[in-house]
């Protein structure tokens, strides 16, 4: 039988050859779920007991606060879910959603640990993951509190062109009013701001339909809040 986790990311985007035993125990203890747009993968406050790693598709991860859910990120395949909540606290202290139909692989956390102990490049890697997360977070705060309406958007944009998409067109995977609700704008702000992008011809819009023209000055207009 084909052993799937040879060619999947999880494995390939190490940067470590697993040993024929690691691939086996992890093809013999995982689990590949397909999620439709808008179905739950993780909840908050459930006691986690796999590493789930997203093969493909795009998620939201949001946290439900003392007065409303916050959206904190918005993260596309592949890449792991969950892994400070799984190694650490052991209870989620986020949820996940499918923003788009995703496809998930849950690995069973004992297996995993066994795999990050007996090889190094692998536990270093995930090591780097967590770093690089950590950091991202740093910034996305930083922007958050900091900038306006205008420059927290454009960082959107340029978001959905340069990390998630790959493309200066797409279509806006969220509502504005998720997009609001990210970067700590009403609705009516975020609809205001596109309307001036599109105005002033830094992109085309219609509908959810985007096509940045003027990305220089986008970035711009990110870099000076």
């Amino acid at each position: 039988m084909k052993n799937e986790c040879i060619d999947c990311a999880c494995v390939m985007k190490s940067s470590s050859t697993l040993k024929n035993c690691q691939l086996e125990m992890l093809e013999n203890n995982h689990a590949v779920v397909k999620f439709r747009k808008g179905d739950s993968i993780i909840k908050q406050g459930v006691f986690s007991t796999n590493v789930i790693f997203l093969r493909k598709g795009l998620v939201k991860i949001h946290v439900t606060g003392p007065y409303r859910e916050q959206i904190v990120r918005l993260i596309k395949a592949p890449t792991y879910l969950g892994l400070p909540t799984t190694l650490g606290d052991k209870i989620n202290q986020y949820s996940v959603t499918a923003v788009l139909d995703s496809e998930v692989c849950f690995i069973d956390i004992e297996v995993f640990k066994r795999v990050l102990e007996e090889n190094r490049d692998f536990s270093s890697y995930i090591i780097m993951e967590l770093s690089k997360s950590e950091l991202e977070a740093y910034r996305r705060c930083a922007n958050r509190t900091q900038k306006q309406t205008r420059g927290k958007l454009a960082d959107v944009l340029l978001d959905f062109s340069d990390t998630i998409f790959n493309s200066d067109e797409f279509v806006l995977p969220v509502s504005q009013s998720d997009i609001g609700n990210w970067v700590d704008a009403g609705r009516e702000s975020i609809n205001r701001v596109l309307s001036e992008f599109a105005t002033d011809g830094l992109i085309e819009m219609t509908g959810r339909n985007v096509k940045i023209l003027d990305k220089r000055l986008l970035k711009m207009i990110s870099q000076n809040g």
